[in-house]
């Protein structure tokens, strides 16, 4: 299988992450500085986790 030989679906995971972050969270850095898009850049992956954590169903084991 070609997909696997060239890593293809880690690729795809990534791609899937980065459109999910710029179709929520906007598609461009505001801040100018390096170290501030950095510190923005993990802002908007924070916020992201954690409105998928908040999605999330809570299963419980019955029995």
């Amino acid at each position: 299988m070609w997909k696997k030989k060239v890593g293809y679906h880690r690729r795809s995971v990534a791609e899937t992450a980065m459109f999910r972050i710029k179709t929520l969270l906007g598609g461009h850095l505001r801040l100018r500085d390096y170290e501030a898009q950095v510190g923005e850049a993990m802002a908007m992956v924070k916020a992201l986790n954690r409105m998928t954590l908040l999605g999330m169903p809570h299963s419980v084991r019955i029995g």
